[in-house]
């Protein structure tokens, strides 16, 4: 089942499809509006499960006062996030959206992004404020009266990594390169896919979709803590073509890490590793009964790099040593900050 997020025009989008069908129980005026935007040429993410609409989100760029709510908003450029329905069915897309709402966001270089949603939508408004929305006022029209979530961009560090998502707070915080193997590393980071592979590997599933992500191994990474910042590193695909296949393509934020010896026991690492990791519940219990040291990490993926960079390149011109283990390698601020800005990280993503 694949789960190709894809931007596409309300005109070639069924309005007809069941999956509209509480939207237009909502909003009196949906078809009218829907219509309208097919006319205009507009465009939504969409994603389908076997053939059959699953998720529809409208984003649109304002640069305006915002005067339907109150209290107004002054004028800012933002971006509003105007339509969003999931079928999730606990697969966490609602997350996957989002992700998408705040690069939107981001790459618009938006000041804020904010949402209308009716306070029966509660599983949303969770979700919402979750990753740093907040209640920011109200919105009455005919159809009844509607909560706005708004999310500020800049500068809204708190310390809380959920919260302060997407941005990255670089300061005092260590960096280090870590590796994954590429049968794992599309299906936990499916906004880094690499040119030649398929979106048909990418499933709809809570590690696929969410924004947390969870990895599991038996390297030491004792030195790691909350707060610190990981460069995925996809290892090679072909043997002894590392200097050309093996590439970095991520920047993610440590949100937990424990040891082994910090659980309670089988059952309790079970739960923390389940909801977001790539192995199913067999091969997390089979890890835990065969492996003496094991270190398991929550992080939050922040951003995919717009441009894949080599271990070549990284030894070449980052000046990463090319004799050094890299399954787990520190970096220093100057080689971090020398990955991300050749990865084609926004600079408005990163707190220094």
């Amino acid at each position: 089942m694949g789960i190709d997020l894809r931007l596409q025009r309300f005109a070639d989008v069924n309005v007809d499809d069941p999956f509209f069908d509480s939207l237009k129980n909502d909003y009196r005026e949906f078809i009218h509006w829907f219509e309208k935007k097919g006319r205009e040429g507009a465009c939504a993410y969409t994603l389908y499960d076997e053939g059959l609409l699953s998720g529809f989100m409208y984003l649109k760029i304002e640069k305006e006062a915002v005067g339907d709510i109150h209290p107004a908003l002054p004028y800012a450029r933002r971006v509003k996030l105007g339509t969003l329905k999931i079928n999730g069915h606990g697969s966490r897309l609602g997350e996957r959206f989002i992700k998408k709402a705040l690069d939107h966001a981001i790459d618009s270089e938006a000041s804020d992004i904010y949402v209308t949603v009716f306070d029966k939508h509660r599983p949303l408004i969770r979700l919402l404020f979750e990753f740093g929305f907040g209640q920011y006022g109200q919105k009455k029209t005919e159809n009844g009266i509607e909560i706005v979530m708004l999310k500020s961009l800049y500068p809204n560090i708190t310390g809380n990594v959920r919260r302060d998502y997407p941005l990255i707070d670089t300061r005092g915080k260590q960096k280090f390169l870590l590796a994954i193997k590429p049968e794992w590393h599309t299906q936990l980071f499916p906004d880094s896919i690499l040119n030649n592979e398929s979106f048909d590997i990418v499933q709809d599933v809570s590690h696929t979709n969410s924004i947390q992500k969870t990895y599991i191994c038996s390297m030491d990474l004792g030195f790691v803590r909350p707060g610190d910042i990981a460069v995925i590193y996809r290892t090679t695909d072909v043997e002894g073509r590392a200097r050309y296949r093996a590439v970095a393509t991520s920047v993610c934020t440590v949100e937990d890490i424990r040891h082994k010896r910090q659980f309670a026991g089988e059952d309790d690492f079970v739960d923390f590793t389940l909801p977001f990791s790539v192995f199913d519940e067999r091969d997390i219990r089979s890890l835990w009964r065969n492996n003496g040291r094991l270190y398991a990490l929550k992080m939050l993926y922040n951003a995919a790099f717009s441009k894949r960079l080599t271990r070549g390149l990284l030894i070449d011109e980052v000046g990463l040593n090319g004799e050094a283990y890299w399954g787990c390698m520190r970096l220093s601020d100057s080689q971090f900050f020398n990955v991300l800005e050749r990865g084609g990280v926004s600079g408005r993503l990163v707190i220094h």
